[in-house]
């Protein structure tokens, strides 16, 4: 689609019925994103691969190409996104990212932001996964890893839930990344180092998300990420530091400004 229609680059989905997991079946949560997520991962990822390519090649456009929805090309990204946005600050990890590659494993189609909210039910039964913008091929251990730090890290508060929701969503969420993991791990094997690895580019997602937006930042009118919440960038920074053993940092969020922690 042209991005000016809208003013930025967007997608045309299938609008579904039903409502959000998590207010459909507050209960039993893991095993509907265990379910769903290996089918999704059962799927032929060749179809989508060869898409891409026939996409890419009629429109003249080489960044839509199989190279560019994989792992790799996904660093490669990073890497450029990290370089042009000057976030010298996530360097270490970038690096740590090239270093410590694990060997590639069969791929499969991942969503990239599999969790509850994105999980459409009706009557009782999903009609649908929605928000595939994160989508690319990689293997199963990519798809774990972000779903676990989304169950892990991101604030609750966030999520379309009622306040008493919310507050139970914080005690419960420690259990339902715990049974989410151990219910996938019955059904596939899951590789802890590689499990690891993949969390960390997890975060790193994240953290360029935001270090981005501040980089864009020209003074405190300008609209923030929503994700830049303190709690939640210092989780993911204390998350690599722990997995990668390096440092990283993000900038402020517009010249002149004070240090914000991070």
């Amino acid at each position: 689609m042209d991005p000016g229609l809208v003013g930025g680059p967007f997608l045309v989905m299938e609008r579904l019925p039903g409502v959000v997991l998590p207010r459909a079946r507050p209960l039993g949560m893991a095993a509907v994103l265990v379910e769903h997520q290996l089918r999704l991962h059962a799927l032929d990822p060749e179809p989508v691969l060869r898409a891409l390519d026939q996409e890419g090649a009629k429109a003249g456009r080489p960044s839509v190409s199989r190279a560019a929805a994989t792992f790799d090309g996904y660093l490669d990204q990073f890497e450029r996104r990290v370089g042009e946005a000057s976030l010298a600050g996530l360097a270490p990890a970038m690096a740590w990212l090239r270093a410590r590659r694990p060997r590639p494993e069969p791929p499969v189609i991942c969503h990239g932001d599999f969790h509850p909210q994105n999980i459409l039910v009706q009557d009782g039964a999903v009609t649908g996964v929605v928000d595939w913008p994160n989508a690319i091929v990689a293997e199963p251990a990519f798809d774990v890893a972000a779903t676990r730090v989304i169950l892990r890290f991101v604030p609750v508060t966030l999520a379309t839930m009622s306040r008493t929701m919310r507050s139970l969503a914080r005690v419960a969420r420690p259990i339902l990344a715990a049974r989410y993991l151990a219910g996938y791990r019955r059904r596939r094997p899951l590789d802890a180092d590689r499990l690891a690895y993949f969390e960390v580019a997890s975060c790193m997602r994240s953290l360029l998300r935001v270090g981005e937006c501040r980089r864009r930042a020209t003074g405190p009118a300008t609209p923030r990420d929503p994700l830049d919440i303190p709690s939640f960038i210092g989780w993911l920074i204390r998350h690599i530091a722990t997995v990668a053993g390096v440092n990283v940092s993000l900038p402020v969020a517009w010249p002149g400004q004070a240090s914000m922690g991070h």
